[in-house]
């Protein structure tokens, strides 16, 4: 044991190595980096937990715009009276779903534009013609009848403007099968147009429907020069708004594509006039309203399949009832019975087209 008297304690610095520097120390310490745990960024929510920009709104736009260039294109073919037509459609299905709405206490849905689009697309498949109470009470029709007694946008089992053409060609077929010549004008502003003077003008598709040819030409039928309704005479910008969609995958390629081709390998198989074969397929893909009804109204959300194979079988079965009608039926178009019919077993296609779940179970545990 050492005495504590005698003991020394060395507090002086040990030396440094002969050769090496002394390392300066700073004062100040760095803070670690902040670890991020990426547990705290996730939120737990209800569903929808992907969520998109896009809205009813931006859709029911990009319809419109899409719509805009046949709609101006009609109203140069057939005058200032396509333009009456077309607006009255459009503010009278605006005003009713808001008076629907408001009578029911219900949200009022118009700035969606969806009943916009049903307005417009309704007054396209008019003739220039018809007179100004027909928009009214087809529009009451669509809105009311089909649209919003069903629930509501999403919620009806037809298209809304389809149905109502449907009806209004059944209760008045005079007035919705009169066509004008092209570039022939009627009075914009008259409750009805007169008989005598209407400038009336077969449509290609009752020559075709005779076996036919049209002599107006591939050009003027391209290009609308021809009589039919305000929306369907403009072929090449219903084309152009179809492709304006697919790019803003508003639509997809699934029911134009086969409803177009199933319609196109019908007339080429069986064509009523086997002289000119070819010509008579074309005439019957690019008149009447087969890229109207194909492009704009087959591929509504609400009444078309969910799956893409669905989507394959619903527009094949559409182009096989359009010429079925065009062939063996009594009026001259079938676009607007074969989408409806179509329309009605949209629950079965989907059915019949819906994945299987991996892993899933039968209800009944076989």
């Amino acid at each position: 044991m050492t005495d504590k008297a005698t003991e020394t304690i060395n507090t002086a610095p040990a030396a440094e190595p002969a050769g090496e520097p002394v390392k300066e120390t700073s004062s100040a310490v760095k803070p670690p980096k902040k670890q991020i745990d990426p547990h705290a960024m996730l939120t737990v929510s209800t569903s929808p937990h992907i969520k998109s920009p896009v809205t009813t709104r931006s859709i029911m736009i990009d319809v419109l715009i899409a719509l805009a260039f046949p709609c101006i294109w009609g109203i140069y073919i057939f005058g200032p009276r396509a333009l009456s037509l077309l607006l009255i459609s459009v503010i009278c299905s605006v005003g009713f779903e808001a008076l629907y709405q408001l009578l029911l206490k219900k949200p009022v849905t118009v700035t969606d534009c969806s009943a916009a689009v049903t307005g417009l697309l309704l007054g396209m498949n008019l003739p220039a013609t018809a007179p100004l109470w027909i928009p009214i009470v087809g529009s009451f029709f669509a809105i009311v009848i089909v649209k919003q007694l069903y629930g509501g946008i999403g919620k009806n089992f037809m298209n809304p403007a389809l149905a109502s053409r449907a009806f209004l060609m059944l209760a008045w077929p005079a007035a919705m099968t009169a066509s004008p010549k092209p570039y022939t004008t009627s009075s914009a502003l008259a409750m009805s147009v007169d008989s005598v003077d209407i400038v009336a003008s077969a449509t290609p598709m009752q020559l075709l429907k005779t076996g036919t040819i049209p002599d107006d030409g591939i050009a003027n039928m391209l290009f609308g020069a021809k009589a039919g309704t305000i929306g369907e005479v403009a072929t090449l910008l219903l084309i152009g708004g179809g492709i304006y969609l697919l790019v803003r995958r508003v639509i997809t390629w699934h029911i134009p594509v086969s409803y177009i081709a199933t319609v196109a390998l019908i007339s080429y198989l069986f064509p009523q006039n086997t002289a000119e074969r070819v010509e008579f397929v074309v005439c019957e893909i690019i008149c009447g309203g087969l890229m109207l009804g194909a492009i704009f109204m087959a591929t509504d959300y609400a009444t078309t399949p969910v799956t893409e194979n669905g989507r394959l079988l619903f527009g094949v079965g559409c182009g096989a009832i359009t010429m079925f009608i065009r062939y063996f039926g009594g009026y001259n178009e079938g676009v607007t019975f074969a989408i409806l019919i179509m329309n009605t077993l949209v629950w079965y296609i989907d059915q019949l087209t819906k994945p299987k779940r991996f892993g899933g179970v039968p209800s009944n545990g076989k």
